[in-house]
């Protein structure tokens, strides 16, 4: 067949200085399939897809479209020749509205006026035909996460993609969202766009994937049919050893109530209630998974009481002390810990080094500090340590967090904050764009730290995580816990009927 594939990436390398990110790597992607690329955090995957979106180009190495060479030296010309990428942290502007970010770049003009109605038009038409229902008057920084990913997507089918890679694209998504999903990139197949899926998650590579290509440490290991391939085999190709999908743990003992939630109001950023007369207790020695659908109240929930978010009313009791209107410094120095759900917005300063980052709950003190002066040589060492630990994989401790992958920047801030040694960790999506090695040592981690005596509260989209690391699910529905679940005895149906708002019958489960 002529052109059997419409990309080849050929022996592709790319350095950075010394650094060797993808290493005489092959790639072919077919067309009308869906093409999984799967390896460890930093192994190299988003670096070699940005080269084939223009976004870099291979320090050696060709790139093919429809069997022709081509120099793909930015991300218009990527776009001319109908290669559109979805990334993983969103390229949006936040103040503009969800058709100002779809058109950006792409204007249609009247008579040199931007036409907003037309371009409004045609979104509607491209969100009906792919299921990806989103108000394109509402602005970026209204919506949740699983909208603006979905904007993210229309934006690159407004500009006729033809060859579509998705990073990490569920990496946000609640699973009915990503059964969503998964149908839409089915029907993008079926109208003959091919797809290039970059992923952590084995189940989804199973779900749509034709073929996966594994990396690993910036070579290419292998490429598979899906068929052929079980789980436990591709996990062993990505990380080069045998990986654990179950977390052993003992059952939970736990002790004194650390944190207590009574009658809680926090309002959304419209001033609308988003979370209503919720009660929730934590205790020292258990994980509490909180399970529910992105936008039920969950983000105002966590920013209450880490005192990033003001309350309205009802009480936020730490260790026995109101903390309801307590500044986030006092609430971190009484010994809580927090993991964000938006790494890039509320985890990391990006400009600054991965050690600066490491230090920003401790640059204040010694030993990181003396008399107001900052001590490099300590917060260098600290950083080393904590990489080492964590497997923070990085060039060296001096560069940028925004060098890091998405997955190394997430092990870089559990390790700031589990260091700290708290007796509340509050962690939001722990393992967003994590591979299965890194997975297994979060949840071990974090058990580790539940077994130390520590009240620990996990807020996840991920019911196989929910289900694993919890020792009690509350599950949270419009604002209020709508049931508590033992993980031993639930399933996933029980805690989909309560995310949805409905109710368990009496035999049905323990609520």
């Amino acid at each position: 067949m002529a052109n059997e594939h419409v990309i080849e990436m050929r022996d592709i390398t790319k350095k950075f200085g010394d650094f060797v990110a993808n290493d005489h790597i092959n790639l072919q992607l077919r067309k009308g399939e869906i093409h999984a690329l799967l390896g460890e955090n930093g192994a190299g995957k988003s670096t070699l897809m940005n080269m084939l979106a223009g976004l870099l180009e291979p320090t050696s190495g060709e790139i093919a479209v429809n069997g022709q060479v081509v120099q793909l030296d930015s991300p218009s010309k990527a776009a001319s020749l109908g290669i559109g990428m979805v990334h993983q942290h969103f390229m949006l502007v936040e103040a503009f509205t969800v058709a100002e970010n779809i058109i950006l770049g792409s204007e249609v003009t009247k008579n040199g006026v931007l036409d907003i109605k037309e371009a409004t038009k045609e979104i509607k038409a491209l969100s009906e035909r792919y299921g990806l229902a989103v108000d394109p008057a509402a602005k970026i920084e209204d919506i949740s996460v699983g909208m603006q990913q979905r904007v993210e997507i229309l934006k690159t089918l407004y500009r006729g993609a033809d060859i579509l890679i998705f990073d990490e694209p569920t990496a946000v998504l609640t699973p009915s969202e990503i059964q969503e999903l998964v149908e839409i990139m089915k029907s993008l197949v079926k109208e003959g766009k091919s797809l290039i899926l970059i992923t952590h998650k084995l189940d989804e590579i199973r779900a749509v994937a034709d073929r996966v290509t594994v990396i690993r440490r910036g070579k290419s290991i292998e490429t598979v049919e899906i068929a052929g391939a079980s789980n436990q085999d591709l996990a062993e190709m990505m990380v080069g050893r045998s990986v654990s999908f179950k977390t052993d743990k003992v059952k939970a003992q736990p002790q004194e109530t650390v944190l207590s939630i009574k009658d809680l109001v926090v309002l959304e950023n419209r001033g609308v209630p988003a979370v209503k007369n919720l009660n929730l207790d934590v205790r020292a020695g258990e994980i509490v998974g909180i399970a529910g659908i992105d936008g039920n109240g969950q983000t105002e929930l966590i920013q209450a009481i880490t005192g990033l978010r003001k309350v309205k009313s009802g009480t936020i009791t730490l260790k026995g002390q109101n903390i309801v209107g307590a500044s986030p410094r006092t609430i971190t120095e009484m010994q809580v810990g927090h993991v964000p759900e938006d790494r890039h917005r509320d985890g990391l300063v990006l400009q600054l080094s991965i050690s600066e980052n490491i230090a920003l709950q401790t640059y204040y003190k010694e030993p990181m500090s003396s008399k107001g002066i900052l001590n490099y040589t300590n917060i260098y060492q600290h950083a080393r340590k904590l990489m080492d630990e964590f497997d923070v994989r990085a060039a060296s401790e001096y560069v940028h967090a925004k060098a890091l992958s998405g997955g190394n920047q997430q092990k870089a801030i559990i390790a700031r904050e589990v260091d700290r040694d708290p007796d509340l960790l509050i962690v939001s999506q722990p393992t967003r764009g994590l591979d299965v090695g890194a997975i297994e040592y979060i949840h071990k981690r974090l058990i580790e730290e539940r077994d130390k005596g520590k009240a620990i509260l996990v807020v996840s989209f991920e019911l196989d995580e929910i289900l694993n690391v919890s020792d009690r699910i509350a599950v949270i529905h419009d604002g209020k816990i709508q049931g508590e679940l033992d993980p031993e005895t639930t399933n996933k149906q029980e805690l989909g009927i309560l995310m949805a708002g409905g109710e368990l019958k009496k035999e049905e489960g323990n609520v």
